[in-house]
């Protein structure tokens, strides 16, 4: 078991519905096995799982979305499903063959906070994601320094939360993807201060 949990972090937001009307059956589970942490920490498994966001998908359809080999997306969903982050919500033959949907067991991830130390999964696998971005994408990508009391750190903090619920909030499953990702943190010995 994990154990340090300073808060937990509000990851993936799944839409839940497609077109079958799935829904997931839990609002959020929570990371709490060294084999789930190890499951989100994979950049190809945060990508199929940003895949199912948007509705049960087969291996194949995830294997096309993301370029990979069958093989290798069944590989990557069955360690997903193992960790209780992913399940078969419905079956269908397809020419002598059982094809099987999965989705998302819950519409959102809740992740520990790293250990002091650590990497954060969140922020690397938002860097790996960024990278893909087209060159004519629109983007932002600022870093900024500054000094702030404990009142006003608290404060930033609650509006980035409502920024960020609010973004949430407006998706439009008809419209492009975009990505957000926000580190607010008291800088540690040896960073830029």
């Amino acid at each position: 078991m994990l154990d340090k949990w300073s808060r937990v972090v509000d990851h993936w937001s799944v839409t839940g519905e497609d077109d079958a009307g799935y829904v997931p059956p839990e609002e959020a589970v929570h990371i709490r096995t060294t084999e789930q942490l190890r499951a989100v920490n994979n950049l190809v498994r945060h990508r199929v799982l940003a895949v199912l966001r948007d509705g049960p998908a087969t291996i194949t359809q995830i294997a096309d979305r993301l370029d990979l080999a069958k093989g290798s997306s069944s590989y990557h969903v069955r360690v997903l499903e193992r960790a209780g982050l992913v399940h078969v919500v419905r079956t269908r033959q397809v020419r002598g063959v059982i094809e099987r949907y999965y989705a998302h067991v819950a519409r959102r991830i809740d992740l520990p906070e790293p250990v002091g130390g650590e990497r954060d999964v969140l922020l690397q696998h938002a860097v790996a994601d960024l990278a893909t971005a087209p060159d004519d994408a629109p983007r932002y990508v600022r870093m900024q320094h500054t000094r702030l009391a404990d009142a006003q750190f608290a404060e930033f903090e609650r509006r980035l939360g409502e920024l960020l619920d609010e973004l949430r909030d407006a998706r439009d499953a008809d419209a492009p993807a975009a990505t957000v990702a926000v580190a607010f943190f008291r800088p540690g010995p040896g960073a830029a201060r």
